[in-house]
């Protein structure tokens, strides 16, 4: 009796233990771009990974140095086929050789390959119907690889969509009368039964910050995030949030068609800190600080209760990517360019004052800046042309309006434009010239919140690993602590104190 009240302490105690210092929220992943002018080397990116605890990671490509540094990590992986791909691979040969190179090559270099994304939003209104023909045939030939190479039970192929391929009719503007976009709908429909047939997630990007930030003036602020006040009615059922209203317009629009059941996995969710005046750290650490313990608690949707397995965007900023939709484009990251963290945040969903675990051993160029020179002759017209060209090829979006730095004056602008141009350039001195109008300087420029980065140090992968540019060799990885089982996500300190649990309680 007494050695099973001992036990009986003791779950009770590891179920205390795992409540506190246990993994990150179930099935919890991250988007990994790589869109940058400076990456982190790979391998220090899936260090602070693992540092994390994040066990899943969804690519954009098959990025033969990003899937090497995942070998042998156990972290699960969605490899992409772009969409520009998608049409060479509507010819079944085209996809058998995308498979071995991408897929099986991978596979047999211990990479954890669970799923292909067909593309990337291909039926998004803004490409009008440039990829509506290719993007299931590409799909079917994909999968059909993937079977034939004796992998199809365990990886799948999906096609990512935006989440505006499904909308709720004007004459019923709620979650529950979700259909399928009109001029998609066919071919849609299509995709959800091939999907269906090979027990496929459908996957969907869901945005609550772009409902704020683009959708009309008149949309509910507190709408966006989870502890507002605001709420629309849909029968019995009350919505306090964009999120769920838009999560369960999905879930609808596939009864619809008689697969209300399927597997729904969010495939990008966040929310940006710059370059917008609704995006700032303050504003998405609300948000992810609401997301999170509910996802935590397996709560789900009205119309799907229970687990949502979600991918969240971005893991890091991109300061290379196209700001067509926004300035908001380039910092969607949980980290900064640098893999440093920007706020606290718990991906346990239980404590919003835990910090992440930021990249290790980071290099950074030189102390050095790059401003308007003093002595230069004012010339404002030469000024802007020359801060329009620094700006074509590096990143000010932080100084648009909304922006970190959109408060700045003119000269300050211009400044946070030639320092872009300079880091990126790896600083050197043809970079802050400008006809003179540019000079260096060792003191930082900075003002208030908008900071003049210095970039890190390029990355040059190692030309001698088998995973490099040059080398398409299969090849063993030695085995290493790399490969074995890693408390990751819980603190040293969760050791010690179940230590100490176990000799207090025998």
């Amino acid at each position: 009796m007494t050695r099973l009240l001992k036990m009986s302490k003791l779950l009770f105690i590891c179920a205390l233990v795992y409540n506190l210092f246990g993994p990150n929220v179930e099935g919890l992943g991250v988007n990994w771009g790589t869109k940058c002018h400076h990456q982190l080397p790979p391998d220090t990116v899936v260090q602070m990974l693992k540092d994390n605890g994040i066990k899943k990671v969804k690519l954009f490509d098959a990025d033969e140095i990003v899937l090497g540094a995942l070998a042998d990590t156990g972290i699960e992986v969605m490899v992409a086929v772009t969409n520009v791909e998608l049409d060479q691979l509507t010819k079944k040969s085209n996809a058998e050789k995308w498979v071995k190179k991408n897929v099986v090559n991978y596979v047999e270099k211990k990479v954890n390959i669970t799923s292909v994304a067909i593309g990337n939003e291909p039926f998004l209104k803004d490409y009008k119907d440039m990829f509506l023909n290719s993007t299931l045939p590409a799909l079917e030939n994909i999968q059909k690889a993937l079977d034939d190479a004796k992998l199809g039970d365990k990886i799948k192929a999906s096609v990512p969509f935006n989440g505006d391929v499904y909308m709720s009719p004007p004459w019923k503007p709620v979650p529950s009368a979700g259909i399928f976009r009109p001029d998609v709908s066919d071919q849609v429909e299509d995709i959800v039964e091939f999907l269906h047939k090979n027990n496929a997630p459908f996957i969907v990007n869901i945005y609550p910050f772009l409902s704020l930030a683009i959708a009309d003036s008149g949309f509910p602020f507190d709408y966006a995030f989870f502890d507002g006040n605001y709420t629309i009615q849909d029968g019995d059922v009350e919505y306090d949030n964009v999120f769920d209203a838009n999560y369960d317009t999905c879930v609808a629009a596939l009864r619809q068609i008689g697969h209300g059941n399927m597997s729904v996995i969010v495939g990008e969710i966040g929310w940006p800190t710059d370059g917008n005046k609704w995006a700032n750290n303050s504003l998405s650490s609300r948000f992810y600080n609401g997301i999170l313990p509910r996802l935590a608690e397996n709560k789900g949707t009205p119309l799907h209760p229970g687990h949502i397995e979600v991918y969240l965007f971005g893991l890091l900023d991109e300061d290379a990517k196209s700001v067509l939709p926004g300035c908001f484009e380039r910092h969607w990251g949980l980290f900064d360019y640098a893999g440093q963290p920007k706020f606290h945040m718990d991906l346990s969903g239980k404590d919003k004052n835990k910090t992440l675990v930021g990249a290790k051993d980071v290099e950074y160029q030189p102390k050095k800046w790059c401003v308007v020179n003093p002595d230069a002759t004012s010339d404002e017209q030469k000024l802007n042309e020359s801060a329009l060209y620094a700006c074509d090829r590096a990143d000010c979006t932080a100084a648009s309006h909304g922006g970190s730095c959109g408060g700045l004056h003119d000269t300050d602008k211009i400044a946070y434009a030639f320092n872009a141009f300079f880091q990126v350039s790896n600083q050197s001195k043809a970079s802050c010239y400008f006809g003179g109008l540019a000079t260096e300087v060792d003191k930082d420029p900075s003002k208030g919140s908008c900071k003049f980065n210095i970039q890190i140090k390029p990355y040059e992968p190692d030309s001698t690993s088998p995973f490099s540019w040059f080398s398409f060799s299969p090849s063993e990885s030695p085995l290493d602590s790399s490969s074995m089982p890693r408390l990751v996500a819980a603190p040293w300190m969760a050791l010690v104190l179940f230590a100490v649990i176990l000799f207090v309680v025998f």
